[in-house]
């Protein structure tokens, strides 16, 4: 029995326990948003694999690094200079967008090693100024999605170590898988950072532009849309896809609700996707931002106007919806 008069010893609810600094908050609130995502696939009856198909960033190839963000600025786009890689062939440069998704520019490097260069995978549209070229997803778990891929018959490489110091000296370190043939150029990588992403994403501390919300919609040139349909829900366990012709952009499309993914064939042999599909194969041929359509919608893609910012200035279509 207590003692009259006594007073009764209240723990205090963080005694014993860790704190979190903002680095802690910063990680749950990321996992509880992750968390939410799956609550809503589940609700909609979306695959938990297109949770997999969230953008991390794209890739747009030229020769000159200098010229692409000379044209990326006249469409009024803002960049910034992300340095160097480190396979002594490619610079690059970053947009950057709110919801951490970015567009990565990649050039040849001044000095490059010419065989290194040859070796790269994207060389073909590095040394062609082939514009949109690949593009990377970043699973929960490489490991685990890279074995999920590999049991449902999609090829997987070995993880590879890469990275690039920045301007400002800081060292940024990732490891990427490839997934099916090419690297990112059908199927998305894989990636997963070891240094944090923020640093990669965001050189400056923060997005480049707010202009657009980020990257929603990835476009790729394909040789036989049924085929290429028939391939991703094979590697994804996607549903049938919606289906549309857009004479304008001279495709047929697929687009495949709940992901970024829209397949693009081309509507004739004539057209513009089929010639670029002769010069670089199966590849990204157009990415979409999110955020207001500026001007005129050139295209009404499964509902929402999509305009193109500039495609004569860039040299490769950008689009807005």
């Amino acid at each position: 029995m207590r003692r009259a008069g006594s007073r009764r010893r209240i723990s205090s609810p963080t005694k014993g326990r860790p704190t979190i600094g903002r680095e802690g908050i910063t990680l749950v609130q990321k996992t509880n948003c992750m968390h939410r995502f799956v609550l809503v696939a589940l609700l909609v009856g979306m695959p938990l694999m297109a949770a997999e198909l969230q953008v991390d960033h794209v890739t747009v190839a030229g020769r000159d690094l200098g010229a692409m963000r000379r044209a990326f600025e006249a469409a009024g786009l803002v960049d910034e200079y992300g340095g160097p890689h480190a396979n002594h062939a490619t610079e690059m440069a970053l947009a950057s967008f709110p919801d951490g998704s970015y567009l990565e520019l990649i050039a040849i490097q001044p000095q490059a090693d010419p065989a290194a260069v040859a070796a790269n995978q994207w060389h073909g549209c590095l040394e062609g100024d082939g514009g949109p070229c690949g593009w990377a997803v970043r699973p929960a778990d490489l490991t685990a999605e890279a074995s999920r891929l590999r049991a449902a018959g999609v090829s997987v490489t070995a993880v590879m170590k890469s990275g690039r110091r920045r301007p400002d000296g800081v060292q940024l370190e990732w490891e990427t898988a490839q997934v099916g043939r090419g690297n990112g150029n059908f199927f998305p990588f894989l990636i997963h950072d070891f240094t944090p992403r923020e640093r990669r994403a965001y050189p400056s501390g923060k997005p480049t532009t707010t202009a657009f919300s980020g990257i929603v919609r990835v476009v790729l040139a394909v040789k036989d849309l049924d085929a290429a349909i028939a391939q991703y829900q094979q590697a994804y366990g996607l549903a049938a896809p919606q289906r549309q012709d857009d004479a304008g952009f001279g495709a047929k499309l697929a687009w495949f609700a709940g992901t970024p993914v829209i397949l693009a064939a081309p509507a004739g042999p004539q057209s513009w996707l089929a010639e670029r599909l002769r010069r670089f194969g199966e590849t990204p041929c157009a990415f979409v931002l999110g955020g207001a359509p500026a001007g005129q919608a050139g295209s009404k893609w499964f509902g929402k106007p999509v305009s193109w910012l500039a495609p004569d200035v860039l040299g490769w279509r950008l689009g807005v919806e």
